[in-house]
């Protein structure tokens, strides 16, 4: 393994330890700094300046890792090509770390999203007048696999509950099911972010795009928080802690869920933390809420995305096809086969 392999999957463990990590801070872009100078890299200088500028307009923690993994990544493969001046970039160097990263076996949503932190970067350097704009006229696009959101069944909703017991973990996986907020937004939560008279949740910031929204409390989500509020240490600052300091992390957490799948029989059917949210959005569709509603409680931009749940699980459209079924059975159209 090179020092830039080694470097790069250091980097690529913190993205995943990040996920859910406060505001940036100075020992944050210290540290990236210190793992590139430590490299050897064309236009090495040119990351610097663009890690900074990262910085200086406050991404967030997981942003500015996996920009930096995935400009690393791109700019060792670029010099192992054998060129050495950032000047010299071409759009077949962009297609050829594609193809090298296809090949690695990485998923094409990983790949895409490496391309998206690399043209980025390359705008930057457009801006800095390091590159001609030539370089990205045309665009260069990765299509995906429209893969529908998994939610669980309802059974097996009940099962997982059923086997939770600690008080923390049943506040924490009922807030997640009942708001369908993130993991990473759940995590970094703060006492001053309920509202418990009104059942509410503040997001003032959320965890993907940044955009703030409130999320409502239910009946059994309310009362697992209120009796976590009772018992929970008053002095910690972040609603859901680690025993040792600041919020639990997100491995934790994950762990946690894993434990109680597989103490309710459920290790073997893939479900993730994420099929809460997943839940979350199929429960209130098809109880009848309007898309619009659902897109603002999920933190959406684009109700396309929203959307998806629709195709995933809409009772209405299920009723409408066996009572349009029963027709034609019963003659109704052409006659019965």
């Amino acid at each position: 393994m090179t020092q830039v392999e080694r470097i790069v999957n250091e980097s690529v463990q913190s993205e995943r330890d990040l996920l859910s990590e406060p505001p940036l801070s100075p020992t944050l872009i210290d540290g990236i700094l210190q793992k590139l100078s430590c490299m050897e890299l064309p236009a090495k200088e040119h990351v610097e300046c663009y890690m900074r500028h990262k910085w200086r307009i406050n991404h967030k923690p997981r942003t500015l890792a996996s920009s930096f993994t995935s400009v690393v990544l791109f700019l060792d493969f670029y010099g192992k090509s054998g060129k050495s001046a950032i000047e010299q970039i071409e759009r077949v160097d962009l297609e050829g770390f594609i193809e090298h990263e296809q090949d690695r076996g990485l998923r094409i949503a990983t790949v895409r999203t490496r391309l998206a932190c690399i043209i980025a970067f390359l705008h930057y350097l457009m801006e800095q007048e390091v590159i001609p704009g030539s370089v990205l006229k045309r665009g260069i696009k990765l299509k995906l696999p429209d893969v529908l959101p998994r939610a669980m069944n309802p059974s097996d909703v009940r099962k997982l509950f059923g086997v939770i017991d600690d008080i923390r973990d049943r506040a924490l996986f009922l807030l997640l099911l009942r708001t369908g907020i993130r993991i990473g937004e759940a995590l970094g939560l703060k006492v001053n972010d309920l509202d418990i008279k009104g059942r509410k949740v503040h997001l003032y910031e959320g965890e993907k795009n940044s955009m703030g929204r409130v999320v409502y409390l239910s009946d059994d989500a309310l009362f697992a928080i209120k009796l976590w509020l009772r018992r929970r240490n008053m002095d910690k600052e972040f609603i859901f802690y680690g025993w040792s300091h600041g919020h639990l992390c997100y491995s934790t957490a994950r762990g946690l869920f894993m434990k109680y799948l597989k103490k309710a029989g459920l290790d073997q059917k893939g479900y993730t933390v994420h099929c809460l949210r997943h839940t979350f959005a199929s429960e209130l569709l098809n109880a009848g809420m309007r898309l619009e509603c659902l897109q603002q409680l999920l933190g959406h931009q684009d109700i396309e995305v929203t959307r998806r749940y629709a195709r995933l699980t809409d009772t209405t459209r299920e009723e409408e096809y066996f009572r349009a079924m029963a027709i034609i059975e019963r003659g109704g159209i052409d006659g019965a086969y």
